[in-house]
Formats: structure tokens, sequence, C-alpha cells
């Protein structure tokens, strides 16, 4: 692959339609506007990240993580050309050097598509259909769509989310630069080939635009496969920054909320440094007396080190990452002492973080909420002349195809509906379906 080819600025659905843009800005940055002001960004201000909405303590979102992402990303992006740059200097006249906002945007887009209720959300849709009521329509779907909604993706779903013509009246969704859309995708490749860890890049209906993407972006296949590819390089970038942010962060809120304490939290981020580094941060935070201070210090000296080591990796692997022969994900090629202290910092979160009461709370409540949805809205679109399937389904938006001729299109529409729910709507309106609240009148 070569970066003249990867880098393009021609967004998908308006192909050859003239843009008569004046603003000073690029089509890449005008990717990045287009996210920050659309319904679904704002939407993920009400949508867990690891804990439970903010109480007393604020603690990250959605919306926020995704926000930290991007900026981490524009970091890596723009410390790596600024390299490539230096021994690529043909590459000058050519759209690389915005690749930094290409990622910016990616970063800020990489999470739309997830479903309420942070990963638990996710396996609450999939679960529904290989362990629930759901395994009804095994026998009514092609086996591609059946994979699709047992193994539902986020992923999948904000690549959809981005280019899929949702209400019949406007081509290729947010009409995204092919580069943007092209990072964001971390497995290039449809559900059937997604294997054991059960992720994959976009769903049946979106396979023939993920193609287009490709081929327009020469983004080479793997082993001849026509749905399955190798990474465009900056997926790299993007994968790296949502690393960082979300194992240095979810650090900080577990001390935020005492789940760990101070001097366990120290400890964790300290070990990222050698020795002479260590000392310094030490004599640094005797000066500040906040312990929420100290931690965040060192949470930012934790990021700009994993930046920088990131950099490094993807500036001294260009070469295989072009060729699609990288293996991995940028933090598994760090330094050696770095690699070790972010394993141990996942362990601690999947012991301490990930399985502590609040967050298994959050986790029970979206598979409750999520499965009564799907069950009552796939049961509607399936028997759709029934009059309390009709009440429900004059309840979902005009822009999903409710009424789609496929069984598959219907099933999707309503996984469209239910994802695109916040935290707070989706609660709602289960209590609402079940009778405990009503309208206020």
């Amino acid at each position: 692959m070569h970066w003249q080819q990867l880098i393009s600025a021609k967004r998908y659905g308006m192909e050859g339609v003239p843009t008569g843009h004046s603003e000073n800005r690029s089509e890449f940055q005008r990717d990045f506007d287009r996210l920050i002001f659309s319904a679904p960004f704002r939407r993920l201000q009400n949508k867990t990240q690891v804990f439970p909405l903010p109480g007393s303590v604020f603690v990250h979102n959605r919306l926020t993580h995704s926000l930290e992402v991007s900026c981490v990303g524009r970091s890596l992006a723009g410390d790596s050309a600024a390299i490539l740059l230096g021994r690529h200097p043909e590459l000058r006249d050519t759209f690389f050097p915005e690749i930094a906002a290409i990622v910016q945007a990616a970063c800020l887009a990489h999470d739309l598509g997830n479903p309420p209720f942070g990963h638990s959300g996710e396996r609450a849709i999939s679960t529904y259909f290989s362990e629930g009521r759901g395994r009804e329509l095994e026998s009514r779907l092609t086996a591609e769509e059946w994979t699709d909604f047992i193994r539902f993706e986020g992923n999948a779903n904000a690549f959809r989310l981005l280019t899929h013509q949702f209400d019949g009246r406007r081509r290729g969704g947010f009409a995204m630069t092919y580069s943007t859309l092209a990072a964001i995708v971390k497995y290039p490749f449809s559900s059937s080939l997604s294997g054991e860890k059960g992720k994959f890049g976009f769903f049946v209906t979106e396979a023939d635009t993920f193609r287009t993407i490709a081929d327009e972006l020469h983004i080479e296949c793997i082993s001849g496969s026509p749905l399955h590819y190798v990474r465009h390089p900056l997926v790299y970038l993007v994968e790296a920054a949502d690393d960082i942010c979300y194992e240095v962060m979810d650090i900080e809120d577990a001390h935020k909320l005492k789940i760990l304490t101070t001097s366990e939290t120290i400890d964790l981020l300290m070990a990222y440094f050698d020795e002479t580094r260590s000392r310094h941060l030490h004599s640094t935070l005797r000066m500040v007396s906040d312990v929420n201070e100290q931690v965040a210090y060192l949470r930012s000296s934790v990021i700009g080190l994993l930046v920088r080591e990131c950099t490094e990796v993807f500036v001294d692997h260009e070469a295989d990452i072009l060729a699609g022969r990288f293996s991995g994900s940028l933090i598994e090629h760090v330094s050696p002492r770095v690699r070790e202290a972010y394993r141990r910092s996942s362990e601690r979160s999947v012991s301490d973080i990930y399985r502590s009461r609040d967050v298994l709370d959050v986790e029970l409540a979206g598979f409750r909420v999520i499965k009564t949805l799907l069950e009552l809205m796939v049961d509607a679109v399936q028997t759709p002349d029934s009059a309390y399937s009709r009440l429900l389904i004059n309840r979902v938006s005009s822009q999903y195809h409710i009424h789609a001729e496929s069984l598959y299109g219907r099933v999707q529409a309503v996984l469209d509906y239910i994802s695109g729910m916040t935290d707070v709507f989706a609660l709602d309106l289960y209590r609402k379906i079940n009778g405990h609240s009503l309208p206020a009148v």
C-alpha cells in the first residue's frame, strides 16, 4: 500500500459532487466538525463508558472518552507525520500532512455505534440471539445475517451509522471522507470471518460500502478473500489512542471512586518510568498537596510516555504496516518496561475495576433493559398488524427502516433504534413499557 493512495479526500456518497466550500478548512477538519455537531455524538454524553453515569463523583462517559481519544490520536498522528515527512519529503504535496486531522476525526467517531450500558450492551444484544428468544430467527436468516446478530459489534455499528442510508433521502450517511471511514474499521472483515474473538468491521448491509472504500484506497485483501482486508495504517494510531485513554483514565476514575487507594494508583502509574524519571516525578508530587492532582499529573505523564513509545513503534514499522505484515497493536510493541506496566494496569483493571459491584450492577441492569426491549421490538416487526405491535412500531423514528421487506432488514432497524439510545432513554422506555412510569401530565 502507498500513502499517496491511502489518503483521499473523496467523500462517500458525494462522489463527483462539487463541494464549493470557501472556508479555510480541509475536508478532514470538516469530518471532525460534522461529528462534533451531530446528534449521535451528543448522545454519547449519556452513555456509560465503564462506571455508572455520574453521581457525586464525575467519571468518564462515552463522550468525554471520545474527546480524550481524539486529542491523543491527534498527537500520535501529528508526531508520526513530522517524522515520516522527513523520511519521505515527496509526501509534502499530498494529503499525507493531514493525517492528524484524519485520526482525530476517526477517534471521535470510534464509539458512535456502541449501544447503551457500555460493553454489556453489546453482549446483551448478541446473547439475545445466541441464547435468548432470538434463537428462533436463525432458520429464517442466511448464515452471514445470523452471524451479524450473534456477534453484534459496536465497531461495525459505527461504520454502519456513518455510511448507511437510514432515511432514504440521503446517500452515504454522514458523507465522510474515505480515509476517515477506513481509519475507524479496526477489524476489516465481515462477521463470518471474525473467528473466536467475534470482532468484525462491517455488517452484511455495509460489505459493498467497505469494498468500495478499500478499492478506492488500494487497501489490500488477505489471501484473495473479497471481504477480508489488511488494516488501513491509520487504524493503528486510532487503536493506540483508544488503548492509551481507556487504560490510563480507568485507573484515574477508579481512584476517584476509591476502588483503588492513592498509594496503589501511584504505584501502577510510576511503574511506567525508569528510576531516574521516577525520582523526578516523586519530587514533583511532593510539591502538590491534593492527591487527585497528583494522580492527574502522573496520568498526563504516562499518556505522554505512551504517545512517544507508540509513535516510535509506528514509524519504525512503517514498511511492515504498509505491506500488511505488522501483527498486533502498537501497545504490544512498546519497550519491555512500558509493556509490563501496561499489562499490570490491565490486570488490575480486570480484577478490581471491571468486576467491581457498581460496574456489575450496570451490566445486570443493561442486560435486563436491552433484553426486554429487543424481545418486544423484534416480536413487533414480525407481527406488525397486532394492536400492541403497532403501538411499539409507531414509537420508532421514521428514519429507521422498521418496515423493510426482509426480516433481516427489520431486525437490523430494531438494532439501529436500540443501539442509538442513551442509557437514560433506554431505561425510561423500559419503565414505561412495563408500566412502572407514565409520561408527566
